[in-house]
């Protein structure tokens, strides 16, 4: 036989208050007092109590419950992301319902969002990627369910919190130049992505502002496979440029293997600057240089900027972009010289000094 869910009374008895109080603690009212409700949590952990939602939902009561609509799990960023929303979310007394897509476009988000909306969410955050026109039919769609976007261009009309691509695309083109590169390729991401044609974008600009142009262009899925195989292809085929730009730090791994499978050295034959920062980057061999892309902060401030909206509707629409910042490693050094570490320069020092004293 199934065994006897635990119910509310249940809770109520265990705590020694009342029915009406367990339900204000489960629904985060204001009118209970912290004692009370510390009480009330420890019975509800105590009895594995875990609150029916839907029940909820049916009676008209608030779910606390945002959906997000994200593109595939599998790569880095979009799972960073999403466990960074999950984990400010509940920190805020919300759960996260999430529907996730391999595809891009306009027909892949309406399924995933309205998979969603099936489920009465009381917000959603879209992390897949948009074209503007797009993305306000969805707003069109969703009627009175906030939304809000973090794959979309600082133009767009409607809410969104998305990370400065004009300032990652200069940091890491100035970084090359500043080191005295000029025969600069550029590894895109897929052209169905807004935030990869934003950065090769602001790439292209940055070198015209230089009067350069790119060496070599080409373009990837995301996936390090991707940049393994395009760079590769370069280094067959084309010029060998003198450092790359890499449009996420996947692409940049695949990169890294395609040089050193070439013979050559990273980054005394070829720089390479990776983006986004993942949690792996700085264990690459050699470490990654890349612009780092805080994932914490846009979950942090992509809930926070969403429970606002759900609290108040009728706030003004506004994007907000957040900054980006340049992490150098070992993956960059001016060209034809690699960078040594302190230890490296000193074993070298003390190879001269004895070679010095053999002489003598």
């Amino acid at each position: 036989m199934k065994a006897k869910s635990t119910t509310l009374y249940d809770v109520a008895q265990y705590a020694g208050v009342s029915y009406q109080t367990v339900s204000r603690v489960i629904n985060q009212a204001e009118n209970v007092s912290e004692k009370t409700r510390q009480k009330v949590e420890a019975a509800m952990l105590a009895l594995n109590y875990v609150p029916n939602r839907v029940a909820q939902q049916l009676a008209g009561k608030i779910g606390h419950t945002l959906g997000l609509a994200t593109s595939d799990l599998s790569l880095h960023a979009p799972s960073q992301i999403a466990a960074a929303i999950k984990s400010r979310a509940g920190e805020k007394g919300f759960n996260v319902v999430i529907s996730m897509t391999e595809q891009s476009g306009a027909a892949a988000a309406r399924a995933a969002i309205n998979n969603l909306l099936a489920q009465r969410v009381d917000g959603l955050i879209v992390n897949i990627p948009l074209q503007d026109q797009e993305a306000q039919s969805l707003v069109a769609l969703c009627q009175e369910v906030p939304v809000l976007f973090l794959d979309a261009s600082p133009q767009l009309e409607a809410n969104s919190v998305i990370f400065d691509p004009d300032q990652g695309a200069r940091l890491g083109v100035a970084h090359l130049l500043e080191l005295g590169h000029r025969e600069i390729a550029l590894l895109a991401g897929p052209r169905s992505s807004v935030s990869a044609r934003l950065r090769f974008e602001g790439w292209q600009q940055m070198l015209a502002q230089h009067q350069l142009q790119a060496t070599a262009v080409m373009e990837g899925d995301w996936s390090a496979l991707s940049g393994y195989q395009q760079v590769t292809r370069l280094l067959n085929e084309g010029p060998q440029p003198g450092a790359i730009l890499v449009a996420n730090d996947q692409m940049a791994l695949g990169a890294l293997r395609a040089i050193t499978e070439a013979g050559l050295k990273v980054p005394n034959d070829i720089s390479v600057i990776g983006y986004d920062d993942t949690a792996d980057s700085a264990c690459f061999i050699p470490p990654l240089t890349t612009i780092k892309q805080d994932f914490r902060m846009l979950g942090k401030n992509s809930v926070e900027r969403l429970v606002e909206m759900i609290c108040q509707p009728d706030a003004p629409t506004r994007s907000e972009l957040l900054p980006v910042s340049l992490v150098i490693r070992k993956t960059t050094a001016a060209p034809g010289r690699e960078t040594l570490s302190p230890q490296a320069l000193s074993d070298a020092l003390m190879q001269l000094a004895r070679q010095a004293a053999r002489l003598k």
